[in-house]
């Protein structure tokens, strides 16, 4: 099984928001290659849906996302454009089929929100958070840095204090820090988050639509431009005995040896 993404359109007094769910519950919603292409599929067709009006995202099962599917990694990683083409098509199309999204995004985050479960919070507008959640991104510890795209993304929402944190430490934080240094919206006992998650939403999608898709093109007409030359030898490192060793030992469930 390689999860999937499911959306589920509410009605009656729900009517207007719609709930993505991040489903891979035997690894904690990490995200395999299905699931990335899948994401981008339903953030395009969202966007050209008028009567989309707030997309809560949530993971299925008590976590928000764990992270990519390692298993998935010693198959494509080790080569510059098979990994390439991973982080530029697959992961960033479907982050930037989010961030090109007109329609309000509210994350819904609990258990472990890890790597990409830190890169798919960050395109949200908010971000709701249960009291336990847990946050990091210790790719440091299976041999390779985060793409380039995907760490101005964090970077921007996150911080630069918590970005360097979690990708130079290893280090895992808790939500009252990412709520006290900005990251999150809103902290909630663990057994009120879904309810409230689902009447933030609620409350998004009974406002203006169209006032709410224009304010999103101005705030992403406001960001700041891309660096140029960013990613020409960004993903030299396929090949490297760090980046093997650090996949391999995470498989065999030992300690890397770098």
């Amino acid at each position: 099984m390689t999860g999937q993404v499911r959306v589920q359109w509410h009605t009656g007094e729900d009517s207007g928001v719609v709930q993505v769910w991040l489903s891979h519950p035997a690894k904690l919603n990490a995200m395999s290659r299905a699931m990335w292409r899948q994401l981008r599929e339903v953030f395009l067709d969202l966007q050209q849906r008028p009567e989309a009006r707030c997309v809560l995202i949530t993971g299925e099962g008590g976590h928000f996302c764990a992270g990519g599917d390692i298993a998935e990694y010693p198959d494509f990683r080790f080569d510059e454009a098979g990994l390439r083409h991973f982080h530029e098509v697959e992961v960033w199309g479907g982050l930037s089929a989010m961030l090109a999204c007109d329609v309000p995004l509210v994350a819904c985050i609990e258990g472990a929100c890890m790597g990409a479960g830190v890169e798919l919070a960050s395109t949200c507008d908010l971000r709701l958070s249960a009291a336990s959640a847990r946050f990091g991104a210790p790719i440091a510890k299976l041999g390779f840095p985060m793409a380039p795209r995907e760490l101005a993304l964090v970077r921007a929402a996150a911080g630069e204090l918590s970005t360097r944190q979690m990708l130079l430490e290893a280090a895992t934080l808790d939500a009252a820090t990412l709520l006290a240094r900005g990251f999150l919206t809103r902290l909630l006992p663990d057994e009120q988050l879904q309810a409230d998650a689902l009447d933030t939403a609620r409350r998004i999608a009974r406002l203006a639509p169209q006032a709410a898709r224009l304010n999103k093109q101005t705030l992403r007409a406001l960001a700041p431009p891309w660096p140029a030359g960013l990613l020409d030898t960004a993903y030299a490192y396929a090949d490297s005995a760090e980046h093997r060793e650090g996949i391999d030992a995470f498989l065999a469930k030992r300690r890397p040896q770098f």
